[in-house]
């Protein structure tokens, strides 16, 4: 995204002040109802603010990254569900690769890893060959410590990239093995939100994707996606792949050793290989993670904050935290403006 043109000075839509967030780098800019006014004023409901202000906002998100709501009128996860329905047409979760739990209609928790584990930075669904435009997160409650949802510019992330690893990955793509069994990683019935072979096998079947069945309640899948995809309002070629988190080095040393030695290089319930079957380069793998480690920055929580993301722009992960966390996502295309009455 262009954002070295913007002016760094904050601006009012409609009695909010808009503007760069610093922690963020200008990535994504920080929309907060303006205190500034004499008299007292109410509180704004953000979707009523989006649709009352949409070609300013629509100006914006051409050129930065996502916003930061802060100060709305957003008491809960009622209220930004209704939120997002302002904004986005909502996506269901389908061929999912971490746990979540559906609290609303397509309303998800956060992915639920242990506190203690780091979420790598990522697109979601980049390792599908559909994802979701934009993703909306809601803070109902803020971890007592750490917690963030660090964010990366994915621009910044694909220009540290070595040429050559780039065109390595666009020339030869990325093909994700997945083997679903009971206790191990995500069954097949959550990962597909069904317990009916055959849907499972027609989704598969329209996208692509490889499937073997292997016995009752085991499947094999496998599917190979591009590495990079074009932004559609910019034209610039990004880096939009979870080769890094796929690939068994992602797992620390213990876990993969004990899955190596039970299952077998073949058949670890996830891995990432080129698409040709040859395996993706260990520097190669450092190089992806450290340029997402060296574009992460982070902002803290705060209750009743809702985050808009551009999922091909940003991308995100989770820090450990301590104590209690409830951060919800919704994700899906851009809602059509409503037309003049």
């Amino acid at each position: 995204m262009a954002r070295d043109s913007l002016a760094v000075n904050h601006r009012r839509i409609g009695g909010v002040r808009v503007g760069p967030l610093a922690e963020l780098a200008g990535l994504v800019w920080l929309a907060e109802p303006d205190r500034t006014a004499p008299g007292p004023a109410p509180t704004p409901a953000p979707g009523s603010w989006w649709q009352a202000h949409r070609h300013e906002i629509d100006t914006l998100l051409r050129r930065v990254g996502g916003l930061l709501f802060r100060g709305f009128d957003l008491p809960g996860p009622g209220a930004f569900a209704g939120f997002v329905d302002q904004v986005l047409v909502r996506d269901t979760y389908v061929y999912r690769s971490t746990p979540r739990t559906e609290v609303g209609e397509r309303v998800y928790t956060a992915t639920e890893y242990p506190a203690a584990r780091t979420i790598p930075m990522h697109c979601e669904n980049s390792y599908q060959d559909t994802w979701p435009r934009w993703l909306t997160f809601y803070c109902d409650l803020p971890a007592l410590a750490g917690g963030e949802t660090p964010l990366a510019d994915v621009a910044e992330v694909t220009r540290l990239l070595p040429d050559d690893l780039k065109q390595t990955f666009a020339r030869k793509r990325v093909t994700y093995r997945r083997h679903y069994r009971d206790g191990v990683d995500l069954p097949w019935q959550t990962v597909f939100g069904t317990g009916d072979r055959s849907e499972v096998e027609a989704y598969c079947r329209s996208h692509g994707i490889a499937w073997t069945w292997l016995g009752d309640d085991r499947l094999r899948t496998e599917q190979t996606c591009d590495a990079m995809v074009r932004h559609p309002v910019t034209g610039e070629p990004l880096w939009f792949n979870q080769a890094h988190l796929f690939h068994a080095s992602a797992l620390d040393d213990a876990t993969r050793s004990a899955l190596v030695q039970t299952y077998g290089e073949d058949a670890l319930p996830r891995h990432a290989c080129f698409g040709d079957g040859s395996p993706i380069e260990a520097d190669m793998l450092a190089c992806i993670r450290d340029a997402y480690a060296r574009c992460a920055r982070s902002f803290a929580w705060r209750r009743g904050d809702a985050l808009l993301i551009d999922n091909l722009a940003v991308a995100h992960g989770r820090s450990p935290f301590r104590g209690d966390r409830r951060v919800l996502v919704a994700m899906g295309d851009r809602r059509a403006a409503r037309a003049a009455s």
